[in-house]
């Protein structure tokens, strides 16, 4: 991978304007092909459901910014949850939930920004898009548009899914969106609760396939110009509704610059010589 490039300050502003404009543009054409209709009442099928802890201790991070990241996913979550994706309708994370604001209650969350740990108002909603992206994978929904940090920035402490299995997001360029191919409409339910992120999938019959998400060809490389490098890709096993293997099928290749040394400290000698 190449190195990592800093952007001054004015080319950063002008790569923002024109991203932004280009993602309104798209809303433009797109307007009345986005999902829009929510429901309180749930679909009588589930689909696929999945929950996430809303706190994790993680090194040189302020708790409180955790905290308010609860918050953030709490507003988040009343913009999205109940949403009726109906065939050929395309389910978009932002232009539902909008921008994200000091005014609309939303607080200083974790945001990562060219490598660096940082603060920033609305931090925290990856979470959500990275929860949304993992259920969809279990679904025959079609993912049209999807982004992962360029940067692997934590170790893999207690992960339970394959690195590169979530997808960031950033207002309104980094977006999440998925389409319904199906002949029957769909629904997401996401919720905050006390201690997880919650969320599901339902429709109106049960599901017609079941899927496993498996990583391939993972490695860490170093890189000429000093630092690591982290690869994979992401493969979906489909199963019929008895369990049977009907076919594997490629989903995403990873790359990332890490931030983090990727390979224990070697042990010393006193240490070596005991264990042995």
């Amino acid at each position: 991978m190449k190195k990592p490039v800093k952007r001054s300050i004015i080319r950063a502003k002008a790569g923002m304007l024109y991203y932004k404009t280009k993602r309104k543009l798209l809303w433009l054409k797109m307007r009345g092909r986005f999902a829009t209709e929510r429901s309180d009442k749930a679909l009588p099928e589930l689909q696929f459901s999945h929950r996430t802890p809303l706190l994790r201790k993680l090194k040189d991070v302020d708790m409180y910014l955790q905290y308010n990241k609860i918050t953030n996913l709490k507003l988040a979550a009343d913009k999205i949850s109940g949403v009726i994706v109906y065939p050929s309708r395309t389910f978009s994370f932002w232009y539902l939930v909008g921008s994200t604001s000091a005014k609309k209650g939303y607080k200083e969350g974790l945001v990562l920004k060219s490598g660096t740990v940082s603060k920033g108002i609305g931090g925290g909603l990856c979470q959500m898009t990275n929860l949304i992206y993992w259920l969809t994978l279990h679904t025959p929904l079609a993912v049209t548009e999807r982004y992962r940090h360029g940067y692997d920035v934590f170790p893999d402490s207690d992960r339970t899914q394959p690195f590169g299995s979530g997808a960031t997001c950033y207002y309104p360029h980094l977006d999440l969106m998925i389409r319904n191919d199906t002949d029957r409409p769909f629904q997401l339910i996401v919720n905050v609760g006390d201690e997880y992120l919650t969320g599901e999938w339902r429709s109106v019959s049960p599901p017609e396939y079941s899927y496993e998400i498996i990583e391939k060809n993972h490695e860490m490389l170093p890189e000429f110009w000093g630092g690591y490098s982290r690869h994979n890709e992401l493969y979906r096993k489909v199963y019929d509704c008895e369990g049977n293997f009907l076919r594997e099928e490629f989903v995403v290749s990873n790359s990332a610059i890490m931030m983090y040394q990727p390979y224990l400290a070697a042990p010393d000698e006193e240490h070596s010589a005991y264990d042995k």
